[in-house]
């Protein structure tokens, strides 16, 4: 058996899809999380928003030993996606500890720019 590594709650406040694309590649972004256990991992996001109620208990398992690419426009509740073009913050919720790092593309511009960061953990 493998043992969990990182926190059970993490949160990541700049979120953003951004509405355009030029060139080959789309605009992005993805929450990235890591389960080192043996056992899968039960992911719960929220969405926040600055004008309107949250989208709450949006539900993502990663599987033992693997790591998961959670592109945030594949994220839905009652089958409706996250707005693009509109500031969001995200929490993740999960039933063991995992790791989770945050990465956007923003290719509305030809010269694109990729950012990527751990999130914040929570402790506790």
């Amino acid at each position: 058996m493998f043992q969990a590594r990182g926190e059970k709650h993490w949160v990541i406040p700049d979120g953003y899809i951004p509405p355009t694309s030029s060139g080959e590649l789309i605009s992005h972004e993805s929450i990235c999380v890591l389960n080192c256990s043996s056992e899968e991992a039960l992911i719960r996001c929220t969405i926040f928003f600055e004008d309107r109620e949250p989208m709450e208990d949006i539900v993502v398992v990663v599987p033992g030993r693997r790591t998961k690419h959670i592109r945030t426009s594949s994220l839905q509740k009652d089958g409706a996606p996250i707005p693009v073009g509109v500031p969001y913050a995200i929490e993740v919720r999960s039933d063991i500890p995992v790791i989770v790092q945050y990465s956007r593309l923003d290719a509305t511009q030809p010269e694109n720019a990729l950012m990527s960061t751990i999130a914040y953990p929570l402790k506790g």
